[in-house]
C-alpha cells in the first residue's frame, strides 16, 4: 500500500493510496491495514477500482452515516457506484427505507427475541452435543455457519437440508477477492440464483402462506400499495446474505482471540457474568462491515469537496478502532465501559436485526466455554481472512475431549 500526498481532481490535497478494501491475509491482517490510516489524516483517497473517499474518523464516519440525504445508500459496495443490483432496504434511502423497517421492526423486537431464546439455545445445545466429544472441528464450518444460519433459515422457513447450496452463494456474493472476481460476474450469478430461489419460494407462499417472514411479507403495503414482486425478491436478497454471513464471521473473530488469549477465556469461564460486555468488546474491537456510502450532491465535508458522484468509504472497524475515541482501541478489555461502538451501523441503517446477533453471541459465549472450557488453535494451523468482507475462512480448534 503506497502513499503519495497531492492535489485531486476536485482540488483537494489528502493523502492518496492503492488501498483496496478487504484482501486475502493472515488473521488481523485487514484491520492492521486499516489502523495504518488513522495517522495519515481525517480523510484519505483511495486510488483502486474508480477512486474513493476514506474516512479514517469515527466521529466523522458516525455523521456520514446519519445523513442520508447527502451520503446515500443506493450504492454500498465502495467499488461499484452504479450497482446492477438492489439489496432491499439497505439500498434505500428514507422515506421508502422507512417503511420497509416499520414492517421488519417487530421481528427484531425484544418481546419476540424473547420469544426466540429457546430456538437459540436448542440450536447451540445440538450442535455442541456432537462435538463436545470429539477433540476438535472446523469451528467455521461446523460450528459458526451452521448455529446462526438456521436460526435464519427457519424465520424464514428455508430447508436446512439446502444450507450448503446457500453457503456456496453468500461465499460467491460477499467473499471472493478482485483477483477471483474482477468483474463481480460471479457475485451476480450467485445473486440472480439466490433470487431465482426466492422467487420459487414466493410463488409457494402465496399458494400456500406459512408462519415465516416470506409468507407475511406478501401481505405488506408501502404507501396502500403492495409490494412490488421485484423488491420482495431484493429484499430476500439482503435478508439471505446478512442471516448468513454476520454472525458467522463475529462468531470466528470472537473464537479465535479466546482461542489465542487464555487469560480472557478464563475470565469467560470463571466470570460468565461479563459475557455481554464481552460481547459488546469483541463487536468492536473485530467489526468488520465494509459500509460505503454515494454522494448526492456537491459538499464540503470538513475541509474536503466531495462530488456528486463520488463514494465514500465508511467501514465500522474504523469507527470502532480510533484510537481518538477508545482508550487502548488496539486492545480488548472485556469488560470496557462505556463503549458505544457502531459495530452494527449508525443512522437509519442501523442493523434491524442488532437484538437477535447479540443474543445468539451471548448464548454461544456461555453454552460453549459451560461444555468447552479449554481450547486451541490446532498446531501448525494458519488462521486466514478472505477477501471482500473480510473473515475468517477456517478456525480449527482441538481441546481435550
Amino acid at each position: 500500500m503506497t502513499t503519495d500526498t497531492g492535489s485531486q481532481p476536485n482540488g483537494s490535497e489528502v493523502p492518496v493510496l492503492d488501498f483496496y478494501p478487504g484482501v486475502e491475509l493472515p488473521v488481523l491482517g485487514n484491520a492492521q491495514r486499516i489502523d495504518g490510516l488513522y495517522d495519515l489524516g481525517p480523510i484519505v483517497r483511495s486510488s483502486a477500482a474508480q477512486g474513493f473517499w476514506v474516512v479514517t474518523d469515527g466521529a466523522l464516519a458516525r455523521e456520514a452515516l446519519r445523513d442520508p440525504a447527502v451520503f446515500s445508500s443506493s450504492a454500498t459496495v465502495v467499488t461499484d457506484p452504479e450497482p446492477p443490483y438492489l439489496w432491499v432496504p439497505q439500498m434505500l434511502d428514507p422515506p421508502r427505507h422507512t417503511a420497509w423497517r416499520h414492517h421488519l421492526g417487530p421481528y427484531f423486537a425484544p418481546g419476540n427475541m424473547r420469544r426466540l431464546e429457546e430456538s437459540v439455545e436448542n440450536r447451540c445445545a445440538e450442535l455442541l452435543d456432537g462435538l463436545a466429544a470429539r477433540g476438535g472441528c472446523d469451528f467455521n464450518a461446523e460450528f459458526a455457519q451452521r448455529y446462526p444460519t438456521s436460526i435464519f433459515m427457519d424465520m424464514f422457513g428455508l430447508p436446512i437440508e439446502e444450507l450448503d447450496q446457500f453457503l456456496a452463494w453468500e461465499h460467491d456474493i460477499l467473499h471472493l477477492s478482485p483477483e477471483e472476481d474482477p468483474e463481480r460476474a460471479l457475485a451476480i450469478t450467485a445473486m440472480l440464483e439466490v433470487m431465482a430461489y426466492f422467487d420459487e419460494l414466493i410463488k409457494a407462499r402465496r399458494a400456500d402462506p406459512r408462519d415465516d417472514i416470506v409468507s407475511d411479507s406478501l401481505t405488506w403495503e408501502i404507501d396502500d400499495q403492495p409490494i412490488p414482486h421485484q423488491e420482495l425478491l431484493s429484499f430476500c436478497l439482503l435478508m439471505f446474505m446478512a442471516g448468513l454471513d454476520t454472525v458467522t464471521i463475529q462468531l470466528n473473530y470472537s473464537f479465535w482471540h479466546l482461542a489465542t488469549h487464555p487469560e480472557d477465556r478464563r475470565r469467560i469461564v470463571e466470570e460468565p457474568e461479563i459475557i455481554p460486555t464481552a460481547v459488546e468488546e469483541f463487536l468492536r474491537a473485530y467489526a468488520f462491515v465494509p459500509s460505503g456510502r454515494k454522494v448526492m450532491t456537491d459538499v464540503d465535508f470538513h475541509g474536503c469537496p466531495m462530488k456528486a458522484g463520488d463514494m465514500v468509504f465508511l467501514p465500522s472497524s474504523l469507527a470502532c478502532r480510533d484510537p481518538k475515541l477508545f482508550p487502548d482501541a488496539a486492545r480488548v478489555v472485556l469488560d470496557r465501559t462505556p463503549n458505544q461502538h457502531i459495530a452494527f451501523g449508525a443512522g437509519p441503517h442501523r442493523c434491524v436485526g442488532a437484538a437477535l446477533a447479540r443474543r445468539e453471541l451471548r448464548v454461544a459465549l456461555r453454552e460453549w466455554h459451560s461444555r468447552i472450557p479449554d481450547y486451541r488453535i490446532q498446531d501448525g494451523f494458519e488462521v486466514r481472512e478472505q477477501g471482500a468482507m473480510h473473515g475468517i475462512k477456517s478456525l480449527r480448534l482441538e481441546w481435550a475431549s
